[in-house]
């Protein structure tokens, strides 16, 4: 047999605290305002990857590309000076090389993308678009050994 206190219980749970229900979602999950800062600019890394990607394909076969919001600093206050891209004293980007992890395993070169610092950097999002494709032509650059200018096929 219910009791008063297990119909208050339930009732409780179906209703938020004003009685007026759960609200939706502002823009539906299809839309592209829907999507996170982080999203969009995962979006346009790939975005800016695929012409280069296209064009290397074989020689990329061993590289990942993964985005940081912030880059790590190091006890002293600074972050590693090895593969890292920088404007001024902020980090931009790092290309790690493959080695071997904690746990003894192998592990694939990558390129690091830091958001935040190149999101600070540009104006509007087509110069961060153009700001995105510029670090990953010098980072794959760097990975592959050769020039900026080869990469983008001038």
């Amino acid at each position: 047999m219910a009791t008063a206190r297990d119909y208050r219980q339930r009732r409780r749970s179906r209703r938020d605290r004003h009685g007026r229900g759960l609200r939706g979602t502002l823009y539906p999950a299809t839309l592209p305002a829907a999507a996170s800062r982080a999203e969009r600019f995962d979006a346009l890394v790939l975005d800016a990857l695929e012409p280069i990607e296209a064009r290397w394909r074989h020689e990329l076969t061993k590289l990942d590309v993964a985005v940081d919001d912030v880059p790590e600093i190091r006890e002293n206050g600074h972050s590693p000076a090895d593969g890292v891209l920088h404007d001024g004293a902020v980090p931009l980007s790092r290309l790690v090389p493959a080695g071997v992890d904690r746990a003894g395993l192998p592990t694939r070169a990558r390129i690091v993308l830091y958001r935040r610092p190149l999101e600070a950097r540009a104006k509007d999002p087509s110069e961060l678009a153009e700001l995105v494709h510029d670090v990953l032509v010098e980072q794959v650059a760097g990975y592959l050994g050769v020039e900026p200018d080869v990469i983008e096929g001038e």
